[in-house]
């Protein structure tokens, strides 16, 4: 399949105008952005044995820049039936609007093309005191609105957007609003680990719920409890499937493959994702301190000699876990180490740690923007757009979103 570079063009960004006291954004799905990331968006199977993926070509790199395969059609998964498409289309299409705020734009557009959409028109100003203003420019009166915006850093500024978003709708008559939160800031803040802490994960759940929220549809949220945290709906997407459809475009055999959880506190994602990949071993790295001013002591459980090990975790943030974890793993034999995660934060100094030659490959998704300037050759970014555009639809036309994932 043929494939090349998606080169900027002065209709290919987002449009930002600004002034002497503001910013304004306009979102509209006229124009794609450049998109950094590998698409693995292919007809797929799911089998009780793992996950079959057609896709055969191998990730390629340019200066360190992804390069992204151009398909001359839309790609739709197998689990997706284009007539039931269709038929939503044609009979509630109208009724559906999707809104893009300033925290992933791409992911937004992409999302959008998916599912045949145009991206609503909506203003967005930053006034010189840093207030937000929000104004939609067509109307919502009695539409399923679904709000695309990830809380990623600036996690304060963008879920202050977020809310003043959701608020727009709301007093713009909107049937229901959904938030769809790829990335969802402070789950990791979701109990107290000592006395007087604060559990900033409620919090944010109340906020996006007082603000006029119906439905919050989020991916791989830290932990399962934050769900609990919401009065509404709350759709969780797993985003493995993306990532196992990469993986088994590797032929990695099954006989070297070994999947490691980096902390005990993730093991059951780990199990779940060894699971799917022909049911692989399962290893665990340890780490204990045993008093204050004590250095920290890791140890490995399970067999890594000669493997191809596979390390899994919801999120990369500073990366010192998974760089200690890998390593280890090295110390212990392991061939080759592969780092799966969904969410990038890549706050500093995680680029320097990724790309210090203990990886083979970093495979993460775009549930957060990637700016240029942090990729490094071992990265790969995978698209979680048409995943995030079939749940949509399945919301929208109140189907199972549970059976995408079976």
């Amino acid at each position: 399949m043929a494939s090349s570079l998606l080169q900027p063009s002065p209709s290919s960004t987002m449009s930002f105008a600004s002034s002497t006291s503001s910013s304004l954004f306009t979102a509209t799905s006229h124009a794609l952005p450049t998109l950094g990331f590998v698409d693995c968006s292919r007809t797929r199977t799911l089998a009780s044995n793992g996950v079959k993926c057609d896709m055969s070509e191998p990730s390629n790199f340019v200066n360190g820049k992804p390069i992204v395969p151009v398909l001359n059609e839309q790609t739709l998964p197998k689990f997706m039936e284009s007539a039931r498409k269709e038929k939503a289309v044609s009979r509630n299409g109208n009724r559906l609007k999707l809104f893009s705020g300033t925290a992933n734009p791409a992911l937004s557009q992409e999302i959008a093309r998916y599912m045949g959409l145009e991206l609503g028109k909506i203003s967005i100003k930053r006034f010189a005191d840093g207030e937000i203003y929000v104004q939609l420019q067509e109307s919502v009166r009695g539409c399923n609105v679904y709000l695309i915006q990830p809380t990623s850093p600036p996690a304060n500024e963008n879920l202050m957007e977020l809310q003043v978003m959701i608020d727009a709708c709301r007093r713009a008559s909107a049937k229901n609003i959904t938030a769809v939160i790829p990335y969802f800031g402070y789950a990791r803040a979701d109990r107290k680990t000592q006395g007087r802490e604060s559990i900033a994960a409620k919090l944010v759940a109340n906020l996006i719920t007082k603000a006029g929220a119906d439905r919050v549809l989020a991916c791989d949220l830290h932990s399962g409890r934050a769900m609990g945290y919401f009065d509404i709906p709350v759709d969780h997407v797993r985003c493995q499937p993306v990532i196992l459809d990469y993986l088994a475009s590797k032929t990695i055999s099954s006989n070297d493959l070994v999947v490691v959880s980096p902390d005990v506190g993730g093991v059951a994602r780990a199990r779940a994702f060894a699971k799917k990949l022909s049911d692989a071993p399962l290893a665990i790295v340890d780490k204990r301190r045993h008093g204050h001013n004590v250095a920290e002591v890791m140890n490995l459980i399970g067999d890594v000699k000669g493997k191809v090990a596979v390390m899994v975790d919801d999120m990369i943030d500073t990366a010192g876990t998974i760089a200690k974890g890998a390593a280890l793993l090295h110390e212990e034999g392991a061939r080759e180490v592969y780092a799966c995660c969904t969410h990038g934060v890549f706050s500093p100094p995680a680029i320097e740690r990724l790309s210090s030659g203990l990886f083979q490959e970093v495979i993460i998704t775009n549930t957060i923007p990637v700016p240029e300037k942090n990729y490094f050759p071992q990265l790969t970014i995978l698209t979680v757009a048409n995943l995030l555009g079939e749940t949509i639809w399945r919301i929208h036309d109140d189907s199972s979103v549970s059976s995408i994932f079976q």
